[in-house]
């Protein structure tokens, strides 16, 4: 099938599943044309199988923000006629569905009809979505979809309950590509980031609000004041500059080290024992995912679709926002026992074994096929 995904080119985790979803697809066969701003950064070398096509917004001083919306709709109706694709997969309901229905019509004045599949990731429904200036076109957009998934059942209950939405919402979770996880580091060099007696804990994030990197700080201070441990903050963004600040004013600031942006995620959660992730909103908790596909035992809030990822009692642990008390008390039940934590480390590392690409990849090319299908009962 040929197959043109829409989506961020960016380290956001939509971004990421959409671009190792066409990868997989791939693999598989299919022809996947990626159209979007920029490549995305986890596509790395294209193959005969993938291709990308950059969409230019020109710059006109009319308008004081550039239509990002025509550029893509016109790009996609061009790649459609070039290309012979089959079927659009479009990435968040704004801009990308309504753009992508946009070229659906057009395409259809030239007797072209070409289904549409739109992935509903939380940002676009949770926070954007419903603004009350872009709720309409949301609504829209998702309506006039030939199928909607959602990457979680939260995420899918939050969307019928925010918008009127027509469609039925089919939940496809996502993934994790376990055999690139299936060698074990021989150079995890733990002992450059910790002594040999004490536990490391990590947080891996775009440090926003949202991310609550506060409570990040605040559970690890309390761990370290009962189990020797070091904190490893990954990630940029405008609450690290807080964080920093308040490791000094805690007297833990030796103690934690932040990293930065990194491209060595896997290193990193390597030689990590515990995982946080306190979020005040998380439509799935990919984080967590990568962090337990890797033997890391996961701390988390109980918020969105969070507990469809981390199991209590057996991956981690979870509890209310902004509980640091609970998280504290249950990461150090995890940390001060050897056994007690490489039993979670393992169970967290089966859990993820359940969201492996080979198991989800199946349900997508179930809906292409049932999309593709429908234009012989093309009803627009």
């Amino acid at each position: 099938m040929k197959i043109a995904i829409v989506c961020y080119p960016t380290f956001g985790g939509s971004g990421v599943v959409a671009t190792e979803l066409g990868i997989a697809l791939a693999e598989r066969g299919h022809e996947v044309h990626f159209v979007t701003y920029r490549q995305p950064v986890r596509l790395g070398l294209l193959n005969s199988n993938i291709h990308f096509h950059e969409v230019h917004v020109p710059e006109y001083p009319l308008f004081h923000y550039q239509p990002y919306e025509l550029a893509l709709s016109s790009k996609l109706v061009d790649t459609v006629k070039l290309y012979g694709i089959e079927l659009l997969h479009v990435h968040y309901a704004i801009p990308h569905a309504y753009a992508g229905y946009m070229a659906k019509k057009m395409l259809l004045e030239e007797g072209i009809y070409v289904p549409m599949i739109t992935t509903l990731h939380g940002t676009d429904i949770t926070l954007v979505g419903k603004h009350p200036f872009y709720k309409p076109a949301v609504t829209f957009s998702i309506n006039k979809s030939d199928i909607v998934t959602a990457v979680s059942e939260n995420l899918k209950q939050s969307t019928l309950k925010i918008f009127d939405i027509q469609k039925e919402v089919e939940v496809i979770p996502n993934f994790i590509d376990s055999k690139k996880y299936s060698q074990e580091y021989t150079d995890c060099q733990r002992s450059l980031m910790a002594n040999e007696d004490e536990r490391i804990v990590t947080h891996i994030s775009n440090f926003r609000k949202v991310k609550r990197i506060s409570d990040v700080i605040d559970v690890f201070y309390r761990i370290q004041k009962e189990i020797p441990a070091k904190l490893i903050m990954v990630g940029e963004g405008p609450e690290k500059e807080g964080a920093e600040l308040q490791c000094d004013k805690l007297g833990i600031a030796e103690k934690v080290i932040f990293l930065g942006n990194s491209n060595e995620i896997d290193r990193i959660l390597c030689f990590s024992d515990l995982f946080l992730l306190p979020s005040k909103s998380e439509s799935f908790g990919l984080a967590a995912l990568e962090a337990m596909i890797n033997k890391v035992a996961v701390i988390s809030s109980n918020t969105g679709g969070i507990p469809e990822v981390n199991i209590q009692g057996v991956s981690g642990f979870l509890a209310d926002v902004g509980d640091v008390n609970e998280m504290a008390a249950k990461a150090i039940h995890i940390l001060k026992d050897d056994n007690v934590m490489e039993k979670f480390k393992e169970n967290a590392h089966q859990v993820a074994l359940k969201f492996d690409i080979l198991n989800i990849l199946p349900l997508y090319e179930e809906v292409y096929e049932k999309a593709y299908n429908s234009r012989y009962k093309n009803t627009y």
